[in-house]
């Protein structure tokens, strides 16, 4: 018999990068009494490791729960960028009902449309909440208008357009039901929760059904399982059978060995859980996402959606340049296999595969920041290793024709920059399905849709071309047939010609042939680039080189010669700089990029044999 938890509502907070997710939790916890009076709180709580912090980006999903006159409310906060996306996926399988943050002046964007799709293909009620209502150039009601042409489009229901809005300015800590009203607190959006988002269903008195949503990995007690109870209770010490709707033969009997649920921020040990509650368990090893726990005598699986497939690969190696073995902890292939299959354990959209070499990894992701950030977490823990330049992964249809991933970019720049733009675009493959303006008139909105490997290290090239007033969002948009060839750098690079250490005299001459990314007093090794060339080609230059001095010429006549700053390239930007036959020398405290082949005469042949 199904019956209504009345005392919980569970909901995840969704929406387009940087539109005031977490920071609305932040508020929400606060407004709660989670924290005690005086206590000192970081801003945005929930980004809770560094790189989330530095970024000012949520990664992983994560679960809090805030008490609301006697209702138990489990929020989960959820990524906005799209290389995250199989993080938004699994967890709208944990609640009941969502809320989508929409900022008030940029609107619906395309992340918006990703994730409120996900929503409504499971049928779950939304709550709108436009945030950011004190920006100067806020347009609540015109957001409205386009939010609801998103659900049409999106082919919702009567039930689901019939939603309520909210109007909140998350920093401000303020919610109103209407626009004109500023509100004084977060209650207008607590009792929306409560009213509109349904309590938790199931029947208490089935076999015991739990379906992991999230794992969480902890070096003490290995992996952690979070899911929502669906039917049943789940108690410490029960014996229960692991299952899954996506492998009909597993079948593994396990022991719940310690259940916690969500309170605040923190993780609290009970005994016993109903249905509707969100736990997290430990002590089973061989726990997965999408895995259903069962009681032994109704083993029936919970079906959970196929995460979405990886679109773009990287081979991680191990460093072998002169250099190597200089800075990092970890650097022997055993090290770097065991990383990145621990990485597994928590990362659903990641995928590692063995090459015909123990030395390479292929590891594949949902995009460029997806492994952007697992390279600057392994850097950070003192791995050293080598990166190849990202390449998309190809699929073949029915007809056996090459197929390839496709990205709709949406482009918001100034409207000087707008040609610049399309140029650039056009020259990747991409096509322009839409123009129109924005903000007065001053910004002009573009929409291509592009091949993904098109979008490989465009990124750092848009933001100098549009002077860094530019604003780009992708999202994927499924396998289309192969576009042709794209030639990705239109410029050559700059490479050291022996090893040693760089010197002002060296580099001076070197300055000429293009930009330099070292300074004096920096090692550089055969074969490393040290700059990029105004050429096509690439050119050696000898950095090493020191001035010979004679009777005549005193050492201090060096002193005169002025050098240009280096560029300082970060994480991203080499990975974008990177070509087809470079590598990227990653150790904690360097980034390096060479060439695959160091030895100028076996380069030579190879570009020869090509």
């Amino acid at each position: 018999m199904k019956q209504k938890r009345e005392d919980v509502r569970n909901v995840a907070i969704i929406a387009h990068v940087d539109h005031g997710k977490t920071t609305l939790v932040d508020e929400l916890l606060k407004q709660s009494g989670v924290f005690r009076e005086g206590q000192e709180v970081a801003e945005r709580v929930m980004d809770s490791n560094d790189i989330e912090r530095e970024r000012g980006i949520t990664i992983l999903s994560k679960n809090t729960a805030v008490m609301y006159k006697n209702t138990k409310i489990n929020i989960i906060d959820t990524p906005g960028h799209a290389d995250f996306g199989g993080e938004v996926e699994r967890v709208l399988k944990m609640v009941n009902g969502v809320i989508l943050v929409v900022d008030a002046f940029e609107g619906a964007m395309p992340q918006t449309k990703f994730v409120l799709r996900k929503a409504l293909e499971l049928k779950l009620p939304v709550i709108v909440c436009i945030n950011k209502i004190d920006r100067p150039e806020a347009r609540p009601d015109e957001v409205v208008d386009e939010v609801l042409e998103l659900f049409l489009e999106l082919d919702a229901d009567d039930s689901q357009l019939d939603c309520p809005f909210v109007y909140a300015s998350a920093k401000a800590g303020i919610a109103s039901m209407n626009s004109n009203e500023p509100g004084t607190s977060m209650e207008p959006l607590f009792e929306t929760i409560i009213n509109y988002i349904p309590a938790p269903e199931g029947d208490p008195d089935a076999g015991t059904q739990v379906l992991i949503s999230t794992i969480d990995y902890n070096d003490y007690v290995g992996r952690i399982g979070v899911g929502k109870v669906d039917n049943g209770i789940i108690k410490v010490n029960q014996e229960v059978v692991i299952c899954n709707h996506h492998e009909p033969d597993k079948q593994i009997k396990v022991k719940v060995s310690k259940l916690y649920e969500f309170d605040g921020l923190n993780k609290v040990e009970v005994k016993e859980a109903g249905i509707g509650s969100i736990v997290a368990i430990s002590g089973i090893a061989d726990i997965h996402i999408g895995d259903t726990l069962c009681s032994p005598d109704n083993v029936v699986p919970i079906p959970f959606q196929k995460i979405s497939e990886p679109t773009i690969a990287m081979q991680f190696m191990v460093n072998d340049s002169p250099l190597a073995g200089q800075e990092g902890k970890y650097v022997t292939s055993r090290h770097i296999r065991d990383r990145l299959f621990k990485e597994l354990n928590t990362d659903v959209s990641l995928r590692v595969e063995e090459t015909d070499t123990t030395e390479c990894f292929k590891v594949s992701g949902r995009g460029e920041l997806h492994l952007s950030v697992l390279i600057e977490n392994m850097r950070r823990e003192g791995y050293e290793f080598a990166v190849s330049k990202a390449e998309v992964l190809y699929h073949t249809d029915e007809n056996g024709k090459r197929t390839e991933p496709m990205e709709l970019a949406y482009i918001d720049v100034p409207n000087e920059f707008a040609g610049a733009v399309i140029e650039k675009l056009g020259q990747r493959k991409g096509e322009l399905r839409n123009m129109g303006t924005l903000s007065g008139g001053t910004y002009t909105r573009l929409e291509f849709s592009i091949p993904a490997r098109g979008l490989i290290g465009y990124r750092g090239e848009f933001m100098t071309d549009t002077k860094g007033n530019g604003i780009m969002n992708t999202v994927f948009d499924g396998y289309a047939p192969y576009k042709g060839d794209i030639q990705y750098r239109k410029q050559g690079s700059l490479i050291a010609f022996e090893a040693g250490e760089a010197v002002t005299y060296g580099l001076y001459n070197a300055q000429e042939r293009g930009a330099l990314f070292i300074g004096p007093g920096e090692k550089v090794y055969a074969g490393m680039v040290i700059g990029q060339t105004g050429k096509s080609e690439d050119i050696e230059v000898n950095v090493c080189k020191k001035k010979q001095l004679t009777n005549t010429r005193s050492s201090s006549a060096d002193e005169a010669l002025r050098l240009t700053p280096p560029r300082i390239l970060s994480l991203e930007q080499a990975l974008d700089f990177i070509d087809t036959d470079e590598l990227l020398e990653v150790t904690p405290t360097s980034l390096r990029i060479r060439k695959k082949i160091l030895d100028p005469l076996m380069r030579k042949r190879a570009s020869i044999r090509k």
